[in-house]
Order: C-alpha cells, then structure tokens, then sequence
C-alpha cells in the first residue's frame, strides 16, 4: 500500500465526467458562464439636491455624493458613454421645505421636477426612475402622513402619491417608481396616470421592500434618518417583516395585478431567496436594489484591509442575478460599467 502511494505512477480514476474540464482555462470558462452583469442591467441611484453649489459627499456612502443640476447633467452624461441607460434620482430637500404633510412633494415650485425636464431635454436617451415617496418631504422621516396615532395613514398618502407620480411623469420622468409599500398604491397611480393620458409612463413597483437594518445610510442621504417630533424611525407598519417570504409572494403579486410593469425586492443581497422566489413566480422583470447598507459595508471591509474592494463587489452583483435579477439598482454602476470596458 506504501509503495502504491509513493509511486510516480497514478492511474487515472474511471470518470465519465469530469466538471474541471469545464474550468481548465478563462477562455473555457468565460465560454460556459451562465450568468454576467451587463452595464445596461445596472441603474445608478443618484442622490440630488437643489442649486449650483459644490458637490456634497455622503461620509456613510463613500465616491457617492449629493450633486446639483450641472453636476448631475455631466455625471449622467458620463454614465450614458459606459453604457448605463438609467438612474434613478432621489432628491435630498432643505429641511425648511420640509413638513409634517410633505406638501413641498406636489407643490408645483418643487425645484425636483425642474432638473427633471432639464435632464431629460439635455440626455434625452437616458431612462429616468423617479423615486415616488414622502419621506425626503417629511420632518418626521416617514414615507407618508400621520393619522392621530402616529402611524402612516394608507389611504391618504396614496391619494398624495398618486399626484405626486403624476407630476413626475408630467416632468419627463420615464419611469416612476412609488417605495412608500402602502396598501393599493399601484393600482391608483396606474389609474391617474392612464386618465392623465401618462399611458406609457412605466411603474416600478418596490413590491416587495423589507423593514431593513441596511438603509441607514440612504436616510443620511436624503436627510430622512431623524424624524422630528418622532422617538424612532420604525417602519414596520408598512415596509415587510424580514422573516416572511410568504407575504413578499403576495406583496408581489398584488402589485403586479394592479399593472406594475417591473417588480423589485429590496434589499437585494440578504434577500437572494425571495428574489428567486419572486422571478419564479412573475413573468415580468425582476429588479433588486443592493442598498445603501450592502455598498458601505462592502467598502468598509475593504477599507480595513479584510476584502478585496473589486472582487466582492462583482461577486455581490453576480449573486444578485444569479438569484434572477434582470435589473440591479447598485451605487456600484458607475464603477462596474468603467471595468467592464477595461476588462473589453
């Protein structure tokens, strides 16, 4: 037995398959790849704000800052040239404009639909996702108004939602895309926007959107983290349960029956399974949105040293359409799509 281990001599194990073959060479490999991420899958999120002024950075977002409308016009200019054809604009409003009713949302002085028609008149090809919600509007921080008890009023907040998606597609906006997870929203905006003769302005639905620990971050973004006159920023009322895949199905499907044209979930990384489990069950278009809580932490591990910045951000990506993503929404984008035309 000794000598048999010890021989030069090997004979070669009674395989039919061999799986390695498949792996023996990047040239065999990039031949038999089953999933890629494509700069056209990838819409970047960008954070607005109103003005001319310097650019400010996001300190828990690191490369992401809030920018103003020449900044915004070149940065999507930039962003058309790698071959990313969407973002998604989510606009960060002085705190002056600010109330407990969002009323600023719908106000026709809203500078936020100004850059949109300005954008959409200066990169016409460039798809643009509006973010349709009132927390960026509140001084409390929620995604709509509060009844007598503190809780998010559905009904009246959807009334609300549905003047102000109409607005944002008055303005240009391609695709509006209503976050807020009140009761019948899709359905309503869909309504107002067909009767307002928007029929082919598209609706995004975040169908499926968790009570995350991962959007800290974001709120910092937006100015939404501190709600006045509110002890914390519980969300639970409305945004889903971690724990219920069951409830996401049905989430889903409510918002596809009232004529969502793409569904997402959100988070994306932590929530692999229910991206998988919603694709499986829709024949629209999945999109996932890796949120701001997944790209700062994958940057602080790299900061400290612990992972390789450019490898788990790619891998990150792949496991989100893997998983069956058609559509990522990443902070990445920008990155990804200039590696992609490096990599050729």
């Amino acid at each position: 037995m000794e000598k048999m281990i010890n021989s030069a001599y090997t004979p070669p194990l009674d395989l039919i398959r061999r799986p390695r073959r498949n792996r023996q060479s990047a040239a065999i490999r990039d031949l038999v790849r089953e999933n890629r991420v494509h700069a056209a899958d990838l819409i970047q999120p960008i954070f607005v704000k109103d003005g001319s002024g310097a650019p400010e950075p996001v300190g828990s977002m690191p490369g992401i800052e809030r920018v103003g409308l020449k900044q915004l016009l070149a940065e999507v200019t930039q962003l058309a040239t790698l071959g990313i054809r969407a973002v998604a604009l989510f606009p960060s409003i002085d705190p002056a404009l600010k109330d407990a009713r969002g009323k600023y949302a719908v106000s026709e002085k809203n500078w936020f639909f100004g850059v949109i028609r300005k954008l959409k008149a200066e990169v016409p090809d460039i798809l643009v996702v509006a973010d349709v919600a009132l927390d960026p509007y509140t001084t409390h921080g929620h995604d709509g108004v509060l009844d007598s008890a503190g809780d998010v009023a559905n009904d009246e907040t959807v009334h609300i939602l549905t003047h102000y998606a109409t607005q944002l597609a008055a303005a240009g906006t391609d695709i509006v895309a209503p976050s807020d997870m009140m009761d019948g929203r899709i359905g309503a905006i869909r309504d107002e926007l067909d009767r307002e003769g928007f029929t082919q302005t598209s609706i995004l639905a975040y169908a499926v959107k968790f009570a995350s620990a991962y959007y800290g971050p974001f709120r910092d973004a937006v100015g939404s983290s501190k709600g006045k006159g509110v002890p914390t920023l519980d969300k639970r009322t409305y945004q889903l349960d971690p724990a219920n895949l069951r409830e996401a199905l049905l989430e889903a499907r409510l918002d596809e029956d009232q004529g969502a044209d793409i569904l997402m979930v959100k988070p994306a990384g932590l929530y692999l399974d229910v991206i998988s489990a919603v694709k499986a069950g829709t024949l629209l278009p999945v999109a996932a949105y890796q949120v701001s809580g997944e790209y700062a932490q994958i940057h602080a591990a790299a900061k400290a040293g612990w992972l390789d910045l450019e490898k788990a951000r790619d891998e990150s990506l792949l496991a989100i359409k893997r998983a069956g993503g058609d559509i990522i929404l990443t902070y990445f984008a920008r990155d990804v799509a200039r590696s992609l035309i490096k990599a050729g």
